[in-house]
């Protein structure tokens, strides 16, 4: 009786199998653990990739490489609603000033711009 093989390789899928008993199990890991945070960005990106293209989520699940890009996707999209409101500040002359001077008027112009500059970031990255 032959001896089997405590490892062995498939050529043909390119899959390693490991002896466990009398059967072989393939042995696959899984990626290694991403502890960047997904965030909002992240989390909406999923939710339309979940109603609209479901084949890409998939995709990205079944190769481990959903995690990583929702990550990235959510640090470009908070790095972006950063510089636009920031833009946007200065074009329409929101200053430390108008604060000093007009706390309400800066908080309104100010919720006004963030609200605007998410919405951008909603259409250029995450819906689409």
């Amino acid at each position: 009786m032959n001896e089997l093989k405590p490892r062995i390789h498939d050529e043909m899928n390119g899959l390693d199998y490991v002896l466990v008993g009398d059967y072989y199990i393939p042995a696959i890991e899984l990626p290694e653990d991403d502890d960047r945070p997904i965030g909002k960005w992240g989390r909406m990106h999923r939710a339309y990739l979940e109603e609209t293209n479901s084949l890409l989520l998939n995709h990205l699940i079944l190769t481990g490489k959903l995690h990583n890009y929702l990550a990235d996707l959510d640090e470009q999209a908070k790095e972006r609603c950063r510089v636009l409101i920031q833009q946007m500040a200065i074009a329409e002359g929101v200053t430390e000033d108008l604060k000093r001077q007009s706390q309400w008027e800066w908080v309104k112009v100010m919720n006004s711009i963030v609200n605007r500059a998410e919405e951008s970031i909603k259409h250029e990255l995450i819906y689409t």
